[in-house]
C-alpha cells in the first residue's frame, strides 16, 4: 500500500511554470479601477488567470472565463485558444476531466487552424496526462507520441524531453520499470545538452523516484539531493514538497525512521499552505504509511482520516485512506471505526471496478461449475448425471422466466409512467401558452389603449406611471410563462437571455446551434431556471457558470456553482431536485449531481434524443 501511494503522488503529470510578471495585487487593481481597451483586458485576463494557474484553480476558471467571453467577441483566435488552455488544465486540476477534455480539445482545433506547432504540441502533452491520469495508458502514451513527432520537427529539444519524462511515467506505472529508465536517461542526455534547469529538476526527481521502486536506495538518495537543491534554487515549491516525501521514503527504506519524520515533517506544512488538494492527499497518506510502519496507530490513523476528510471521493486516495484506516482502527481495538470504513472501503471497490469484479466473479463461478461437473463425472452413473444437469437447466429456466417476467412488469409500469408525464408536460405547454397569449392579446392592448387614451389628461400622471409599471410587469410575466425567445430561436437564445439577467452568472456555448422539439427545449429550460435559483437561494453561491453542448443527437446542460454544497446522498430531497429530476426522466435524459459540503455544487443533464426536422 505505501508503494502504491508514492507512485499515485510522485507520478503527477509535469507541468510548465508559467511567468508571473507583474505583483497580482497591482494586475487585480488595474483591472478594477482602470478603463482600458478590450486587448488590454484580454492580456490582463491572460496574467491575471496564468498568475492563479498554479495556487488556486477556482481564480483561474473565473479569469480564464472572463477573458474567453472578450476574446470570442474580439475573434481573436490565438486568445481563445490560450484561455481555453487554462481552463481545461484547471477543470483537469480539479480533477473535472470531462469539462478539462472539452476545453483542451477546442484549444487544439484553435492551434492546429492557426498552425501553431509549439502550443499544439504542448496541448498533445497535456492530453497524455489527463488520459494517464484516468489510467487509460493506450491514449496517453498516444498523445505523448503526437506531442513528441511535433517537438522533434520543430526542434523542440526541451519539449521532446519532457515528452520522454512522461512517457517514462507512463512505463512505470504500467510495472516495466526497465523501459522507464530507458526513456529517463534518454531525457537526462537532453536535459544537460540544453541546460534547462526546470528539466534537469523534472528528470532528477522522475529518477529518484525510480530507483526508489527499484530499491536501489543510494541512487535514489543521490537524485532526491541533487532535486532538493535544483527545487530551492529556482523555487518550484510543488518539486520541493514531493521530494521532500520522496527523502522520506528513502530513508524510511535505508531504516533511518528520524530522517524520514523529519522530511515528512518539513514537507506537511508546505504542502498545506500550496493548496493542492491532491498533492497534499498524497503527501498526508504518505505521512499515515510511515507512522503505521513504525507501529504509531494513533498518529496513523489521525492522517488517514485527514485525508478522508479532504476529499472521499477521490478515487485512488480515498482508498488508499480507508484501507489504512480499517488497519489502524484494528490495531487500536476500535472495532465499530473498523467495521464503518471496511464498508466505506468495500463501496470504493465497487463503485470503481464493478464489471471487473463481475468478470472475475463470473471466471470463479465457470471453475467452479467446472470442478463440480468432473466430481460428478467420477462419482456419479450417466442417468443420474442426466437428471442433475435436467433439474439445473430447469432451474436456470425458471428463474429465467421470473426474472423476464418482472422485468416485463416493470418496464410496462416505467412505460405508463413516462407516458403520463409526457401527457402532462404537453398539456403544460399548451395551457402556458395559451395563458400568455391571452395576456398579451387581451390585457396587454387593453392596459396600452388606456395609456393612450390619459395622454392629454394633466392631472394624472402618477396614473400613467403604474400604467408603464403594469405593462413591464406583464411583460415579464409573459416570459416566465413561456419565453418568447425559447419558442422562436430556441434553447441557447433563451438561456443567454436568461442568464443576461443575472450578473454572476456567466452562460458558454459548444456545438451547433440547432432546434430539438418543444418538449425537451422546455424541460432542459426549466430545469436551468431552477438550478440557478437553487444556487443562488440556497447555497449561498456568488459565481455560477452554465454551459450548454449540442450536436444533431446529443444536447448537454452543465451547470456549476461555488456554494455551500451538501452531502451526495442527500440528492433525492428536496421538492425542486424532485421536479428537475421528472422532467429529465420525461425526456428519457440522463442527472448527475457531483457536491460535497463546502465544495460547490455541479450538475450535469444530457438528452439523448433526435431534434425536429
Amino acid at each position: 500500500m505505501k508503494k502504491n501511494v508514492f507512485i499515485a503522488l510522485l507520478l503527477l503529470p509535469a507541468m510548465q511554470v508559467v511567468g508571473q510578471p507583474r505583483n497580482i495585487d497591482s494586475l487585480l487593481n488595474l483591472l478594477e479601477t482602470k478603463k482600458l481597451t478590450s486587448l488590454e483586458l484580454i492580456n490582463l485576463y491572460t496574467d491575471i488567470s496564468s498568475h492563479y494557474l498554479e495556487n488556486d484553480n477556482e481564480k483561474t476558471i473565473k479569469y480564464a472565463g472572463e477573458g474567453l467571453k472578450l476574446a470570442e467577441k474580439e475573434k481573436d483566435k490565438e486568445k481563445i485558444s490560450s484561455f481555453c488552455n487554462l481552463l481545461g488544465i484547471s477543470y483537469y486540476t480539479l480533477s473535472k476531466y470531462d469539462t478539462a477534455y472539452l476545453y483542451l480539445q477546442k484549444s487544439l482545433e484553435l492551434a492546429v487552424e492557426l498552425k501553431d506547432k509549439v502550443n499544439e504540441a504542448g496541448i498533445y502533452m497535456f492530453l497524455g496526462n489527463l488520459f494517464r491520469r484516468q489510467t487509460n495508458y493506450e491514449e496517453a502514451i498516444n498523445y505523448y507520441s503526437m506531442s513528441m513527432r511535433i517537438s522533434d520537427s520543430t526542434n523542440n529539444k526541451e519539449r521532446y524531453a519532457t515528452t520522454l519524462v512522461n512517457i517514462g511515467g507512463v512505463y512505470r506505472l504500467t510495472g516495466d520499470r526497465d523501459k522507464a529508465l530507458e526513456y529517463l536517461e534518454q531525457a537526462e542526455t537532453i536535459s544537460e545538452e540544453v541546460g534547462a534547469t526546470y528539466l534537469q529538476l523534472n528528470v532528477s526527481y522522475q529518477l529518484g523516484s525510480l530507483y526508489n521502486a527499484k530499491s536501489q536506495l543510494d541512487k535514489a538518495l543521490e537524485y532526491a539531493l541533487k532535486t532538493d537543491e535544483l527545487s530551492r534554487l529556482i523555487g518550484e515549491k510543488k518539486m520541493e514538497i514531493s521530494n521532500l516525501y520522496l527523502l522520506s521514503t528513502v530513508y524510511v527504506g535505508l531504516k533511518d525512521y528520524d530522517k524520514a519524520r523529519d522530511y515528512i515533517n518539513q514537507c506537511l506544512p508546505l504542502a498545506e499552505e500550496y493548496g493542492d488538494k491532491r498533492l497534499l492527499m498524497g503527501i498526508i497518506l504518505g505521512a499515515a504509511s510511515i507512522y503505521f510502519n513504525e507501529n504509531l496507530f494513533e498518529e496513523c490513523a489521525e492522517l488517514s482520516l485527514k485525508a478522508w476528510n479532504i476529499d472521499s471521493t477521490d478515487f485512488n486516495y480515498a482508498k488508499d485512506a480507508s484501507f489504512f484506516l480499517i488497519q489502524a482502527y484494528i490495531m487500536l481495538g476500535n472495532k465499530e471505526q473498523a467495521i464503518n470504513f471496511l464498508t466505506n472501503y468495500n463501496e470504493i471497490i465497487r463503485a470503481r471496478d464493478s464489471k471487473q469484479y463481475q468478470d472475475a466473479l463470473a471466471d470463479m463461478e465457470v471453475k467452479y461449475e467446472t470442478e463440480k461437473k468432473e466430481t460428478r463425472i467420477a462419482t456419479l452413473e450417466s442417468e443420474r448425471k442426466l437428471y442433475i444437469w435436467l433439474s439445473i437447466v430447469g432451474g436456470f429456466l425458471l428463474v429465467s422466466l421470473v426474472v423476464s417476467l418482472l422485468l416485463t412488469i416493470r418496464n410496462a409500469r416505467k412505460k405508463r409512467q413516462l407516458i403520463a408525464r409526457e401527457s402532462l408536460q404537453e398539456g403544460e405547454i399548451g395551457e402556458r401558452a395559451r395563458i400568455a397569449k391571452d395576456l398579451h392579446d387581451r390585457l396587454g392592448s387593453s392596459l396600452v389603449a388606456v395609456k393612450i387614451g390619459l395622454k392629454d389628461a394633466e392631472n394624472l400622471p402618477v396614473v400613467r406611471d403604474k400604467l408603464d409599471t403594469c405593462i413591464i410587469e406583464l411583460r415579464e410575466i409573459i416570459n416566465n410563462i413561456m419565453p418568447v425567445s425559447l419558442q422562436k430561436f430556441g434553447l441557447k437564445v433563451a438561456l443567454e437571455d436568461f442568464s443576461g439577467e443575472l450578473p454572476n452568472l456567466h452562460f458558454h456555448f459548444f456545438g451547433e446551434e440547432i432546434r430539438f422539439n418543444s418538449n425537451q427545449e422546455y424541460a432542459v429550460y426549466c430545469c436551468a431556471r431552477e438550478l440557478v435559483n437553487n444556487a443562488m437561494k440556497h447555497s449561498g453561491a456568488t459565481d455560477i457558470n452554465m454551459q450548454l453542448i449540442q450536436n444533431r443527437k446529443h444536447l448537454s446542460l452543465t451547470v456549476q456553482d461555488n456554494g455551500c454544497g451538501f452531502y451526495e446522498k442527500s440528492v433525492e430531497k428536496g421538492y425542486g431536485l424532485g421536479n428537475i429530476r421528472n422532467r429529465v426522466t420525461t425526456c428519457q435524459g440522463k442527472l448527475d449531481i457531483i457536491s460535497a459540503p463546502g465544495k460547490g455544487t455541479e450538475t450535469v443533464i444530457t438528452i439523448s434524443h433526435p431534434p425536429k426536422g
